[in-house]
């Protein structure tokens, strides 16, 4: 059993909240793991898709700090204030007591993979564009089928013109300052995990990111799809368990 998770805010807006999962033992500052999920950066999906893995890590004696964000679809959603709101997000816990800040890693989904690798290429984003100067930087990311490369997501129509909504007709400023792609290398250890059964986000994402980062290691599982990798119980889940005390330092 892991205690109740309770509702932090990291902004004014009811959206920009996380739900922060402890471990239930005594001790602390406990690493963490930042959680983003997915759903095309759009309203209709929530955090709740990654409750599981949170309850899951607080069990395994790690934190996670369950991210929600202003979505497409939302006033304050999409350019900048979906990319504004993880970064607050992600330093907010230099100020949370029971979170060793020096040892973060960002998990996401799907979309929320894309911001699990935004949040740690921060330090590469140029002065003055959403992002840059952050307060606490992840020691590592994973990207569970995660969109890497924004620029091929437009090209490919990801999500029904998923990439147009958020950051809005192709501008060069603003894909060079959100695609972890353009942003690449990161300068941190970047797992992705992502099946090739995947008929939502093909693996072509996690396969060219990896090609072009010496620092992204790629578990490709055959027959797994979109969702499988969220799965507790799934090696895709056990393939990041096993990352993760590596990343946090035991």
């Amino acid at each position: 059993m892991v205690p109740p998770a309770p509702c932090i805010a990291y902004g004014e807006h009811l959206d920009q909240v996380a739900n922060l999962h402890l471990p239930a033992r005594q001790g602390g500052p406990w690493p963490c793991v930042v959680l983003l999920h997915g759903g095309f950066w759009r309203t209709g999906w929530d955090r709740t898709l990654m409750t599981p893995l949170a309850i899951d890590l607080a069990v395994r004696g790690i934190a996670a700090w369950n991210v929600e964000y202003r979505r497409v679809g939302q006033a304050g959603g999409g350019w900048p204030g979906t990319l504004e709101d993880v970064a607050a997000a992600v330093d907010r816990l230099g100020t949370v007591d029971e979170v060793d800040a020096a040892r973060v890693v960002t998990c996401g989904h799907s979309a929320g993979g894309h911001l699990a690798l935004w949040l740690a290429a921060r330090p590469r984003i140029p002065a003055g564009m959403p992002g840059a100067d952050p307060a606490v930087t992840p020691v590592a990311a994973v990207a569970q089928a995660g969109v890497c490369d924004l620029e091929r997501a437009r090209h490919d129509d990801l999500g029904r013109g998923a990439v147009e909504g958020l950051l809005g007709p192709s501008d060069d400023t603003r894909d060079a300052a959100a695609s972890p792609a353009a942003l690449a290398p990161l300068g941190v250890p970047q797992l992705l995990v992502h099946g090739d059964a995947d008929d939502i986000v093909p693996v072509s994402q996690s396969r060219d990111y990896a090609s072009r980062d010496p620092d992204a290691e790629l578990v490709e599982l055959a027959g797994v799809d979109h969702f499988e990798v969220i799965e507790p119980a799934s090696p895709a889940w056990a393939a990041v368990l096993g990352r993760l005390d590596v990343y946090l330092g035991g």
